[in-house]
């Protein structure tokens, strides 16, 4: 098989289980390429391996991504695969490791689950957005597995962010911002402010606003069909729109498009997982001194 390699981090921990990866796929004969950040942290005969960097989109023919680190580390592969279909073990090397199947204790037993066919691929939705004014930065890979979120930039005044649905007025929320999820990142920022729990494989979109000022105002799920349109208001002339990890600043009136993306992640879940037991164990969901899970 030929199978990518990458880490977004070089620190001593991810560097080390990265080179136990790399050692295993060798010794089971499988063509690699490693991304380039992790070739420079690795031996000289390590460096034989094709690189790829973060501007390069992998050629189709791997049968699958390796990512070696934490949630954000397979955020930040999303651009690598784009639209290929190429699946995503993620390799968890941090703390909670919520869309990281694979824990760094059980390495070789993981993997060998995987190349034993003991697994299922969960297909993810990614969130596609476009702006009345058009952004390079953002046109290049304009697309979100977690989320897209507004926030304030230096101000502490409310944000005035009228929303549409499909053409239709929705409301104008007064609020430090607002969080428009997919039911994969519905576990991320949108948890941590008051937002519902979707599986992956829900068709539907969390609409969720920061702090906002309207009492009577809670947290939507809308079917992932709609399109949204944003226009963002304050005292200040800007704000940010984050795509998962990256965050930019956009000018206070730029319409913002918010819709699914036409095409889907696939990671892996190992077989032994799956999405409840992942919440009981990392979220501690439904978690009573009376239950025996």
């Amino acid at each position: 098989m030929k199978i990518a390699v990458f880490c977004a981090f070089d620190t001593p921990s991810t560097i080390e289980f990265a080179k136990a990866a790399i050692a295993y796929l060798e010794n089971k004969g499988h063509r690699l390429s490693l991304d380039s950040r992790l070739v420079e942290n690795l031996p000289l005969e390590a460096k034989k391996y094709n690189a790829f960097d973060a501007s390069t989109t992998l050629d189709s023919d791997n049968d699958y991504l390796f990512s070696i680190g934490g949630d954000g580390t397979l955020l930040r592969s999303i651009p690598f695969v784009k639209d290929t279909q190429i699946p995503i073990l993620g390799i968890n090397t941090g703390h909670l490791g919520f869309l990281t199947s694979l824990q760094k204790e059980s390495l070789n037993e993981a993997l060998d689950k995987l190349f034993d066919k003991k697994f299922k691929l969960v297909k993810r939705a990614l969130l596609a957005v476009e702006l009345s004014s058009p952004s390079l930065k953002i046109d290049e890979f304009g697309y979100a597995l977690n989320e897209i979120s507004i926030n304030r930039k230096n101000t502490t005044a409310m944000l005035s962010i009228a929303t549409e649905i499909d053409k239709e007025f929705l409301t104008t929320y007064w609020a430090d911002g607002l969080i428009i999820a997919t039911p994969t990142g519905s576990t991320g920022y949108s948890l941590s402010s008051g937002g519902p729990i979707l599986k992956p494989e829900t068709e539907g979109i969390v609409l969720n606003p920061i702090a906002p000022h309207n009492l009577n105002i809670r947290p939507l799920v809308v079917p992932d069909k709609v399109e949204i349109e944003i226009r963002v208001d304050g005292r200040g002339e800007d704000h940010l729109l984050s795509l998962d990890s990256r965050i930019f600043t956009i000018k206070n009136g730029t319409l913002i498009y918010i819709k699914k993306a036409p095409f889907s992640i696939f990671t892996v879940e190992l077989e032994g997982d799956n999405y409840f037991k992942t919440l009981r164990k990392k979220l501690f969901w439904g978690y009573d001194a009376r239950n025996r899970q």
